[in-house]
């Protein structure tokens, strides 16, 4: 029964990536068709209210901790205003596939601030990570000089990729004495009201652009606050706790391939050889970055040991 519940919620979360890489299709088309700042805004507000009808039904949200809305807020500042903002306002100027790529760094960037904030080991391998998957960047960029300048979009990928790394650094903390999905629910609630005021200042008309939307549209913005992000989120953080955070992490490797495929399928995008083989390099890079490889390594001589 035990190895039952286990490959069921390999299965589960493997689904999940799958849902968050055809989110990132969802993104581009609520982009092309609404204000991108205030569909932000409302997109993680029903997030929100999906993770506390959750967490009310479960009882697991409580009072918090000085402490603990310190982190949260500003979990909430990097994980959910700055990150989902950079990749709504990202993704109306690049390809959903490239965006799919850049957002594959999100490991590697989380394992770099973990040495220099959390003092994790820089080892051997962890920078030969890094190494690797910066040249997966460069690859995907074309491998040219021109690669080293960024577009207005990409560079907006990379500031929303960057600041969900620095909201796992944040979130850690947070959730060393509360509930992850109270984390969660709190995050999005409060974020959604942040984006929201920034939208009415930057986006006057946004509440216009919103009600011109068709009903097609409509359902996709409900489908990915409601599933993608709201439940993905949730089924995701549990099995953090099930299976393991280094383990259920290796599961993000596939967001950036399911993302790809979707682009292809549904926005008719063309894929090209330096992406395929520029995936390649960071999927690795982010194996050796995170020290997957090292933990996989020291099981094996253990083993061997034993034998």
């Amino acid at each position: 029964m035990k190895e039952r519940g286990l490959i069921f919620t390999y299965g589960l979360v493997f689904f999940i990536t799958a849902i968050w890489g055809l989110n990132v299709v969802f993104l581009k088309v609520l982009v092309e068709n609404m204000p991108a700042q205030t569909m932000t805004a409302f997109r993680i507000m029903i997030a929100g209210v999906t993770a506390l009808i959750i967490v009310l039904f479960t009882k697991e949200l409580r009072r918090l901790t000085k402490r603990e809305w310190t982190f949260t807020i500003l979990g909430m500042i990097f994980g959910v205003m700055a990150h989902h903002l950079f990749l709504a306002l990202g993704l109306q100027s690049i390809p959903a596939s490239n965006a799919s790529l850049i957002l594959a760094l999100v490991p590697i960037a989380t394992a770099v601030l973990g040495v220099i904030f959390l003092g994790e080991n820089l080892t051997k391998a962890r920078i030969t990570g890094f190494v690797l998957a910066l040249f997966g960047v460069f690859l995907i960029q074309g491998a040219t000089v021109d690669a080293f300048s960024l577009s207005i979009g990409e560079g907006m990928l990379f500031m929303s990729m960057f600041a969900q790394a620095i909201s796992f650094i944040f979130i850690k903390k947070a959730t060393a004495t509360l509930d992850s999905k109270a984390v969660t629910t709190v995050m999005y609630l409060s974020g959604s009201l942040g984006l929201l005021i920034l939208a009415l200042v930057m986006e006057p008309s946004g509440l216009e652009g919103m009600a011109e939307a068709s009903v097609g549209v409509y359902a996709v913005l409900f489908m990915s606050g409601i599933v993608a992000t709201g439940i993905g989120h949730m089924v995701f953080n549990s099995a953090i706790q099930k299976i393991g955070a280094s383990k259920t992490a290796i599961f993000n490797n596939f967001v950036p391939f399911f993302g790809v495929i979707f682009s292809v399928i549904f926005l008719k995008e063309v894929i090209n050889i330096n992406q395929i083989i520029g995936f390649v390099f960071i999927v690795t890079g982010v194996l050796f970055g995170t020290g997957y490889i090292e933990r996989v390594l020291k099981k094996r001589k253990l083993k061997e040991l034993e034998e």
